[in-house]
């Protein structure tokens, strides 16, 4: 086993130190006729296009690269025209359509094909990902959305799961989650397994850990911002696929020509049906140290469901209107019996997102546009225990709901004055109405929590860009909001800055202060079934205050010949932080403690392309600590989502129509609070003192595309993965939790990582 770990780490090192011809393209005002001249003499080469689609198209073009597919990508996000790669010979060339979106400006991209073809990063430190044209990532077949944003630096799931993302040290709840436009609650079908969200209907992804636009409030963490299609389709597309979890099904449909056309997508979960082997490997990582492990009979029925709609309308060339929907169910109806004791027990879990949108682009001339824009969201969540102990003739029902209504609107102006200014002014109206409840009846009926609050939002923002081939690219900007139930102003300032040092070494600092009015609250003390076990609650100015954030960061990127290296380094601090439950305390401390949590980190990329070849190395190192009133004698101590040091390495290989992926990543344990058992009882060590063994694991994938009918152009595309090659155990997490009462002896929770996991999908696409 040692020497695969040898294996996986020598071979990109050994990638990195090799010496391999880079090109590099240098020349200005230059028509897309004589670029194409170049590259086609460059790489052997030929484009296939009409002549009128690249008439009167000049750009300039000053760049290092190694891929092909980089200085493509780098004449497509510079003209209005796109690519298409039949084989290693020809490529097909074509005009992007007329939306709205494409004449907006766009920005000035650092580095391309970041991690894997399909991403790229902006100037203005944001990671923008296009699913369409994503490579093979390892473990990956399908595209998991929020699965491939934790192979990027400084993410991490400590409990492996695509819910749970830890950024920069921020908690789970302070990520911001839109779909076009629409604020989304629920982060993962299966229990945080799978994203909620379809790749295949997805267009554009942004992911912003620092430098935070203003436009973005809400959280102090990071944003993702998911954006299906804005353009018109032009013919029927249509693609079905499946996987060992579940089936999909997407429909793009012109429905006016140039005006009107429709796309939508359905996905549906087959385990009541049909238990994969994968599904089994993922219940079983679920379900561990849950009463669902250990019942002696059970009769389970999960299901999960989500669907998208959106249509997108142009009205003429300056103004285009889009409505998008997004549903999506989770359901778990799972009866158990413990024929020793004559007890049933029955959890029956519903969770639901709804969210609609309307959207409008509009063009007032060629300096200003205007983006105007509506959405409203449900959240619905129900957890319902039902014990019944038939010796006694008892039943005992516990219920926990949460229900969030979030509606808003908003408009921004967009300004560029030349080439070099661009300013942004924008408002935004948002209303939250928010409830949770935790009730317990026995004998008698309990109201153990129960909260309602409504907050209604005013946040102006604006933002100045300014952006320079020969200083220096800035973004500043401000956001002030207004919130009525607190009866409180707060004010946000956020800049970025990317500045070159010297050739091919470019400087990166930013530096941002937010707000945060809605938090998750974590209650494992009454409820074995700890699967779902976090409620969204607002801020009320009193138990729980707003949630202030800030973070400062600066590194530097440098580029030559094919390789990058990239260094930031970081420190964040976050206020009035709060939990029911933290993992540590015992079953009996039903309190709310507000904190503080403090991080310092560095995060360090090393990449280097070799033709078909792409290989990177990652370290992240985080020092994330917490404090809270009345625990530890307020003083510091580690989170319980610290994970200090996390590596990561891949290789990617791609030839015509087949590509492959390996990578391995290691990180240290969590740390956790030792029990030791004593004749009093359980008595706790140092909070967090103690860590798990270090966690590693194995991953690779394979796909394969080809034409699966070819007079009727119908293709196909069939794949693999298998996660954890080598089967190894990986520890994840230990915790003390109250067994159904708050009168029971705390129990000791031992959770792994998933084991050899392999999974297939095909997909069928016109």
């Amino acid at each position: 086993m040692k020497h695969w770990f040898l294996l996986i780490i020598i071979i990109p090192l050994l990638a990195f130190s090799q010496e391999k011809a880079a090109f590099y393209l240098s020349i200005e005002n230059a028509s897309i006729q004589s670029i194409f001249s170049i590259l086609e003499e460059q790489h052997n080469i030929r484009f296939s296009y009409k002549d009128d689609i690249i008439q009167q198209q000049n750009i300039s073009v000053h760049i290092n690269y190694t891929s092909f597919e980089d200085i493509l990508d780098f004449i497509s996000e510079h003209t209005n025209l796109k690519f298409e790669i039949l084989n290693e010979r020809y490529v097909i060339v074509l005009k992007k359509s007329k939306s709205i979106t494409q004449l907006t400006t766009l920005n000035n991209v650092m580095v391309f094909s970041y991690l894997a073809r399909g991403i790229k990063k902006t100037k203005n430190a944001i990671y923008s990902i296009s699913p369409k044209t994503l490579g093979i990532l390892p473990g990956l077949t399908d595209l998991d959305i929020l699965e491939s944003i934790q192979q990027l630096p400084g993410v991490i799931s400590p409990n492996e799961t695509v819910s749970d993302l830890i950024v920069r040290g921020g908690i789970q709840d302070q990520n911001h989650i839109i779909w076009d436009g629409i604020n989304i609650y629920h982060k993962g079908n299966l229990f945080g397994m799978i994203s909620p969200f379809n790749p295949n209907v997805v267009q554009h992804i942004s992911f912003i850990n620092k430098g935070t636009p203003s436009k973005y409030g809400e959280r102090i963490s990071s944003v993702i911002d998911i954006t299906t299609k804005n353009a018109q389709s032009k013919t029927l597309k249509a693609a079905i696929g499946a996987n060992a979890i579940s089936t999909d099904a997407v429909l793009e449909l012109p429905i006016i020509k140039e005006k009107l056309s429709a796309q939508a997508s359905l996905r549906r979960s087959y385990t009541n049906f049909y238990k994969s082997y994968t599904f089994d490997k993922m219940a079983k990582k679920v379900f561990e140290g849950t009463q669902l492990e250990t019942t002696q009979k059970n009769n389970n029925d999960f299901t999960f469901l989500d669907y998208n709609l959106k249509l997108n309308y142009t009205f003429n060339a300056n103004n285009q209107f889009r409505f998008s929907l997004i549903n999506i169910k989770n359901n778990l109806d799972y009866k158990s019996q413990y024929t020793e004791i004559n007890a049933t027990y029955k959890d029956i879990l519903e969770i639901k997102n709804y969210g609609y949108s309307l959207e409008w682009d509009k063009i007032w001339n060629a300096h200003i546009t205007q983006h105007t824009s509506a959405f409203r969201s449900k959240y619905k969540f129900n957890y319902n225990l039902l014990s019944t102990f038939e010796g006694d003739d008892t039943t005992s029902d516990f219920n926990k709901k949460n229900i969030i209504y979030d509606s808003g609107i908003s408009t921004e102006f967009n300004i560029k004055t030349d080439t070099s200014n661009q300013f942004t002014f924008g408002y935004q109206f948002n209303a939250k109405d928010v409830s949770y409840a935790f009730l317990y009846t026995d004998d008698s009926f309990y109201v153990l929590d129960t909260d309602r609050t409504k907050v209604i939002t005013h946040s102006l923002y604006g933002s100045y860009r300014y952006t320079s081939n020969s200083y220096f690219d800035m973004d500043l900007g401000f956001r002030s909001s207004y919130y009525d139930y607190l009866d409180r102003m707060v004010f946000e300032p956020r800049l970025m800055l990317y500045a070159p040092i010297i050739s091919n070494l470019k400087l990166q600092a930013s530096a941002e202060l937010k707000n945060q009015i809605i938090s998750e609250i974590d209650e494992t003390i009454y409820s074995d079934f700890s699967l779902e076990n976090k409620l969204w609650r607002l801020a009320n100015g009193n138990d729980y205050p707003l949630i202030k954030g800030h973070q400062f960061s600066l590194g530097f990127i440098y580029k030559h010949k094919g390789l990058l290296i990239e260094v930031d380094g970081y420190t964040k601090q976050s206020k009035n932080i709060s939990a029911l439950a933290l993992g540590f305390l015992n079953s009996e401390d039903n309190t709310v403690h507000l904190g503080t949590q403090k991080v310092f980190g560095v995060d360090v990329l090393l990449k280097k392309d070799f033709n078909r070849l792409k290989t990177w190395v990652s370290y992240s190192f985080t020092d994330m600590m917490n404090k809270y009133d009345g625990i530890n004698n307020g003083d510091y101590f580690l989170s319980n989502t610290g994970i200090k040091h996390q590596f990561t390495t891949s290789l990617t290989y791609k030839l015509n129509d087949f590509q492959i992926a390996l990578g391995w990543k290691i990180h240290s344990g969590k740390p956790y609070t030792q029990a030791i058992t004593t004749s009093s009882g359980l008595v706790f060590n140092k909070l967090n003192a103690k860590t798990l063994d270090n966690f590693h694991r194995m991953d690779i994938s394979s796909t394969y595309d080809f034409k699966l009918i070819k007079p009727y152009n119908i293709n196909a595309k069939a794949g693999f993965s298998i996660r954890n090659v080598y089967d190894q155990k990986n520890h994840i997490s230990r915790e003390y939790e109250g067994n159904n009462g708050i009168f029971l002896p705390i129990r000791t929770i031992d959770r792994y990582a998933i084991r050899f996991s392999p999974n297939v999908f095909f997909r069928v696409y016109l």
